[in-house]
């Protein structure tokens, strides 16, 4: 059963309707915003279509909206502003994140860079971006662009911070926790945070959801580096063993370096190094298998995912700050179904 299959499962009967016809809205609200009137930029936008997936981002701004309403529960029309936001700018980032990993596969097909070059993939985030704060400036409330400028700036930061660890062999967990926080966790959190002030929600509502959003975020990511590690392409539906080819070191690598016996750390290393080395910049089927046979007998993956379950479990305790609904029990279900991404 697919993530999306499971999200509509889950969501309780009595805001079933409105989230989907909220998500409806979002979807009509991208498709508009970036309608241009040159066949060249159209073309790609509809390519682009392909790389909405589960709409993570704006369902955890609709669904805390509904958890934090105090009327109907129907997110407003600027909460609904903001989860087309938020799913611009993690569109943005995905495209520059295919160029900077040089895949050729997203959800299932061909990447921007690998149909039309990097130059194009390039620019047409660039337009992404752009066009998230072109939709952003029409909300009265100038707080919320400012919010949403220095969530995209951390994550940028993140991005940065990764770059300047590349062949660091000695990354510890700490420096990989500050990147994952900026580059993923932190759109996530303030996902949640905005949605509850747009709601009149206090401080320490938002500050809470805010924490709930941060640790999914940490939890997605970490299972998403565990993919790019030990997935399956062809379910997965995107390149894999980019992380390794590149240079970034996670969580998985990170505690086997760290914990491994001399001929263990050695045999990683030697695979690690050959990723600098080659310059076709790509590690071979066989190399990666090794990786992934090195961190499973080690016991780190099992790691990796015990932390993402540590987050899973912090999230929902921070959601405490909300009265009991169905909304909320949609936020805590989908913090579980970060766990169930297959490896």
């Amino acid at each position: 059963m697919s993530i999306q299959t499971q999200l509509a499962s889950l969501q309780d009967q009595t805001i079933e309707p409105w989230l989907t016809t909220a998500l409806e809205g979002v979807e009509a609200r991208f498709a508009a915003e970036l309608t241009s009137d040159l066949p060249c930029v159209n073309r790609l936008l509809e390519h682009i279509e392909r790389y909405q997936g589960k709409m993570l981002r704006p369902r955890l701004v609709l669904v805390s909206a509904m958890a934090c309403s105090q009327a109907s529960g129907k997110p407003s029309n600027a909460q609904q502003v903001l989860a087309t936001v938020v799913e611009l700018v993690h569109m943005a980032t995905l495209v520059h994140d295919d160029i900077l990993d040089e895949a050729h596969i997203r959800r299932g097909g061909d990447t921007i860079n690998y149909l039309a070059g990097n130059e194009t993939a390039v620019m047409l985030g660039d337009y992404l971006i752009s066009h998230a704060y072109h939709l952003c400036s029409s909300l009265d409330n100038m707080a919320i662009s400012r919010s949403i400028a220095d969530t995209t700036n951390r994550v940028c930061e993140g991005e940065l911070l990764q770059l300047a660890n590349r062949f660091n062999w000695s990354l510890d967990e700490q420096s990989y926790f500050e990147i994952v926080r900026r580059k993923t966790a932190s759109l996530c959190g303030v996902c949640c945070q905005l949605a509850a002030e747009l709601g009149g929600r206090g401080a320490g509502v938002a500050e809470g959801l805010y924490e709930y959003g941060e640790k999914v975020g940490v939890a997605f990511q970490i299972v998403d580096d565990l993919l790019d590690l030990v997935g399956v392409e062809r379910t997965v539906g995107k390149t894999l063993g980019r992380d390794v080819d590149k240079g970034k070191l996670t969580l998985p690598l990170i505690h086997h370096l760290s914990t491994a016996d001399k001929a263990s750390y050695d045999a990683a290393l030697l695979i690690l190094g050959k990723s600098k080395d080659d310059s076709s910049g790509q590690l071979s089927r066989d190399q990666l298998d090794e990786i992934h046979k090195l961190v499973t007998d080690s016991g780190a993956v099992d790691y990796a995912v015990d932390w993402a379950s540590r987050m899973v479990v912090q999230a929902k305790a921070a959601l405490e700050v909300l009265p009991q609904s169905p909304a909320r029990n949609v936020l805590s279900s989908m913090a579980d179904l970060v766990l169930t991404r297959k490896f």
